[in-house]
Parts: C-alpha cells; sequence; structure tokens
C-alpha cells in the first residue's frame, strides 16, 4: 500500500502576520508550523504503515525552508520526503496549487492521497478536492475515521450533528480532519536520522502534464483586492442602570436596527 500525504508549512498566526506589497503572505518573514488537519492526515497514514506496512511519502510546496515540515514529517515515521519549489510558483491560489500538486503527483504510484481538510493560512478547503478533481479521483472530504477492506476503504465523514460512513475504492483522495487523531511525537532516532534524510527536491520541469497558464501567481484566477491584519473591533455601547424588561427591549431594539431580526 502507498500512501502520499500532502503537508503544508503555515505561519504560526499566533506571532503576527506579514504580508508582501501585493497582498499576499510574507512566508519567509514569519514562523511557522506544519498546517494542523495536515499533520492528523499524516498521522492516520502512519497508522496505517504500522497495520499494514504502508509506504507513506510526504510532498509539500513552498520555499525551501519547508524542508523543515518535510523533516519533521520523517522523523515521526514517513519514508520519503518531496519538495515542490520554484520562482514560478510563487503566489499561487487554490486553483494553481493544485495544479502543482497534481502535476507532482502524476510522477509517483498511490492507492492513498491524505490533505488535510484545510490549511489555517487560508481556510478555502479547496486543495484536497481540486486536486482530486484534477487527477480523475473519487474524493472523501472531512474524514474522521478509516478502515481498509482490501482495495476498499470504509470511511466515516462528519457531517454536522452526525457522520456518513461511504465506502470507496483506492486510488482515492481523502481530507483530514484535526480531529480525527492526536498526531504521535517525533522520536529521538527519527529526529536524529531525518537530519541526514534525503529530501527530493523539484521544480517546475519535474511537474506533469500542466501548462505555465495554471501556475503562480500569473496563473491564479483569484486576485486579492486588499489584505490586512486583524482588525480592531470598537468598544461598542454600553448600556447602563436598566431592569430586565428594558435591557431585553434594548437589546431587541438594537438588533431590529441592525436588522438582525
Amino acid at each position: 500500500m502507498k500512501i502520499v500525504v500532502c503537508i503544508k508549512q503555515v505561519p504560526d498566526t499566533k506571532g503576527g502576520v506579514a504580508f508582501n506589497p501585493d497582498g499576499t503572505l510574507n512566508r519567509a518573514a514569519m514562523l511557522a508550523i506544519m498546517n494542523p488537519d495536515d499533520k492528523a492526515g499524516l498521522e492516520a497514514a502512519l497508522r496505517l504503515k504500522d497495520q499494514y506496512g504502508a509506504e507513506v511519502t510526504v510532498l509539500t510546496m513552498g520555499l525551501p525552508k519547508a524542508k523543515d515540515v518535510l523533516q519533521e514529517a520523517l522523523a515521526m515515521g514517513a519514508d520519503k520526503a518531496i519538495l515542490v519549489t520554484d520562482r514560478v510558483l510563487g503566489g499561487a491560489d487554490t486553483w494553481a496549487t493544485s495544479t502543482t500538486i497534481a502535476g507532482a503527483i502524476r510522477n509517483l504510484d498511490y492507492d492513498l492521497i491524505i490533505t488535510g481538510r484545510q490549511a489555517i493560512d487560508g481556510d478555502t478547503a479547496q486543495v484536497g478536492p481540486q486536486t482530486a478533481e484534477h487527477l480523475g479521483l473519487p474524493v472523501i472530504s472531512y474524514t474522521q475515521d478509516i478502515k481498509v477492506d482490501g482495495e476498499y476503504l470504509h470511511v466515516q465523514r462528519q457531517f454536522e450533528d452526525r457522520y456518513h460512513v461511504l465506502k470507496v475504492k483506492m486510488p482515492c483522495l481523502l481530507t483530514a480532519l484535526s480531529e480525527l487523531n492526536e498526531p504521535r511525537y517525533m522520536t529521538p532516532k527519527g529526529i536524529w536520522d531525518a537530519v541526514d534524510a534525503d529530501i527530493t527536491v523539484w521544480g517546475r520541469k519535474d511537474l506533469k502534464d500542466v501548462d505555465d497558464c495554471n501556475l503562480g501567481l500569473a496563473g491564479s484566477p483569484t486576485k486579492i483586492a486588499k489584505a490586512s491584519d486583524k482588525v480592531r473591533k470598537g468598544a461598542g455601547e454600553v448600556i447602563r442602570d436598566l431592569d430586565a424588561d428594558g435591557a431585553a427591549k434594548a437589546i431587541t431594539d438594537k438588533l431590529l436596527e441592525k436588522h438582525i431580526i
């Protein structure tokens, strides 16, 4: 069983964010971590490896420093790591990103692809399903449990206050929730081995069946009109010295004024 896990190095938003003049994130200026949903997807793959002897390949698209999350994944137990990096890929939106990832994955043998549901720097939840569409694969999103049944998977898909149980034939793509599991820690031996591990680096020339017009900022149909850090809220309006009935009426009047009710 061969599993490809797509992971992303994302800004650690607790430390604040920085923007380039064109509105894109200045990733080089920010502290970075492995995207939480992606880490849960990696843990799911590693559990399948523990149970069935699967081979786990991690793949990321990003700046050269994205090797850090690949080394973390190797230290957790992944077998191979691939970094897709090239200046022409910079500034990509979800369409251009999924096009790039699909172009890289076409070089690999796989039974299962796992991505995170969404990344905390974009929150679109689009890249996983778009990648599946590019590759012509069935996709199940919001995965919260996985069981293997021969060439099929039985997957629990989160749905509001319940879940669906779906059966899908491999090859397929799943998008994982951070609630899927509790990711393991890196082991001391894993950390030691990851330092010297070979990480495959691919660029534009290594992408398969991809047109230049669909890559990077130039190939991104989504354009950012404006970007800013957190917008500070005003102090609000404080109404004092009202009894319960008066307070209820004041709140109702305000909601009516805002056309909320």
